[in-house]
């Protein structure tokens, strides 16, 4: 039994653990509106990568900068001769002196030692030049000269950074979109669940009560039913709207890029950030649309179309190189090239290479017309662009202004359905109204707080959009 206590509390220790470690893994965040919007611009997945495109952008910039400066390379050869190569030299170029021939004899015995065949045709003689081993370690030092190519890359660098930086302004903006969205979404779930909550309490209060009077034979069964159905209907409504609660955390914790497991309070509620985005002037703010976001990055897209088309030109003009290159060799029969008696030979080149593209039978000229054609598109892109923004934010300024309207009246109909809803509820117990009429203003209850929600979150919503389409902010290096 001992035994049996101390297994059983050692696996509650387990589970204990287990639970405390799951528990340390999941943070709880409490955000207002606008610290959510700063956090997600920072952690959001998609700011990050953003983010690194920079990082990459100034890395390349280095890059294209670098091509025209010093380059600097060594290599170092050692080779070995397992079997040296034996050349044949004919026997008649040398003289018939007897020192001559001694020489060849006592070299020709040599080749002999050494496993070199001597069935040489008649009249040569075999010879090995060099010796068995060497090694060669030299410096190059290379210099780009003049290349058209580099001075128009020079030129592109700052249209490369400017492009990666636009991209993550923009993805800034998105970022602030969603987030704002996901907030409001969560804030919208939770008022809509505690709604129906109360409803759902106050038709079951009526639905028993109801029920009691029909009982003792003061009502009809039909208004029993009526009001059940009515309260079946709710429920579910109310199990629908728990379920999107979650789907609706799980989403702003997305945008705000952390876990979905992760719990998130939100200390603004719907009525405060209403009020808050409740600014009719905003719809006379106007900027240029040179200014919009949109529209620079389609302005990006015709610089960097045009320095292609500089480019190409940029290649029919000669490319001028110069080179530096300094070395040592050693030579030995043996391994001796550690020894500090080992003799080494310098050696250096000094060298110029022009370049000059002559005839490419129209295939540069083809390449410029193929990115001039491009240019040519995006011009018009960047133009479209222009009417496109000026569109967008006519729409936006109508879809905020109707969403102010809209909020307005979604106030007064909530206040007269609710009027209404209780006069027919008084009526209903005092067996003035039916049972339906009940429902029905109960329905129209029901509809008028969740338009006045919906209101809510389209003010919120259609304000951030316009916002977005007015925004002037540049990147923040600091950031």
């Amino acid at each position: 039994m001992d035994k049996l206590k101390k297994a059983f509390l050692i696996f509650l220790l387990g589970c204990f653990t287990g639970f405390a470690q799951e528990n340390d893994s999941i943070k709880t965040y409490s955000f207002s509106l606008q610290e959510a919007i700063e956090f997600g611009i920072e952690n959001n997945y998609r700011s990050q990568i953003a983010q690194k495109d920079v990082d990459v952008a100034l890395q390349q910039k280095w890059e294209i900068i670098a091509q025209g400066l010093p380059q600097i390379n060594g290599s170092l050869d050692y080779q070995n001769y397992l079997k040296q190569p034996v050349t044949l030299l004919p026997a008649a170029a040398f003289d018939n002196t007897q020192s001559t021939i001694d020489i060849v004899q006592d070299y020709f015995q040599n080749v002999q030692r050494n496993n070199v065949p001597v069935d040489a045709p008649e009249g040569f003689i075999p010879v090995r030049f060099g010796t068995k081993q060497s090694m060669n370690a030299t410096a190059t030092w290379n210099q780009l000269i003049f290349d058209g190519s580099y001075i128009v890359g020079i030129q592109s660098v700052k249209t490369l950074l400017q492009i990666s930086k636009n991209a993550k302004t923009k993805t800034d903006l998105q970022i602030k979109e969603a987030v704002i969205n996901a907030y409001g979404n969560v804030l919208l779930a939770e008022e809509s669940v505690e709604i129906l909550e109360k409803n759902v309490a106050s038709l079951q209060k009526n639905y028993e009560d109801t029920k009691k009077i029909y009982e003792n034979g003061l009502t009809e069964q039909e208004d029993v039913e009526q009001l059940e159905i009515t309260l079946l209907g709710l429920k579910n409504d109310m199990s629908r709207s728990k379920r999107m609660r979650n789907i609706a955390y799980e989403m702003l914790n997305l945008s705000l890029g952390i876990p979905v497991e992760n719990k998130v309070t939100l200390t603004n509620d719907l009525d405060e950030l209403a009020m808050k985005y409740y600014d009719i002037s905003l719809l006379q703010d106007e900027i240029p649309i040179e200014e919009n976001i949109d529209y620079r990055i389609a302005k990006n897209s015709a610089e960097s179309a045009q320095i292609q088309v500089k480019l190409q030109k940029a290649k029919a003009l000669p490319t001028l190189t110069g080179f530096v290159n300094y070395g040592y060799q050693g030579y030995s029969d043996k391994f001796t090239f550690l020894n500090s008696e080992q003799e080494y030979f310098g050696q250096s080149i000094l060298g110029v290479s022009l370049n000059i593209p002559i005839f490419s039978s129209g295939m540069r000229s083809s390449r410029t017309k193929q990115r001039e054609i491009e240019y040519e598109q995006a011009l018009l892109e960047l133009e479209e662009t222009e009417n496109e923004v000026k569109r967008q934010i006519n729409m936006a300024k109508s879809e905020y202004e109707f969403s102010l309207e809209n909020y307005q009246n979604a106030i007064r109909n909530l206040d007269l359905a609710e009027r209404i809803e209780t006069k027919n509820q008084v009526k209903f117990f005092e067996g003035i109204a039916s049972s339906f009429e009940l429902s029905e203003a109960q329905r129209q209850l029901y509809s008028a707080q969740q338009n006045y929600l919906q209101s809510m979150l389209d003010v919120i919503t259609a304000k951030v959009e316009l916002e977005n389409l007015l925004d002037t902010r540049t990147y923040n290096d600091e950031n």
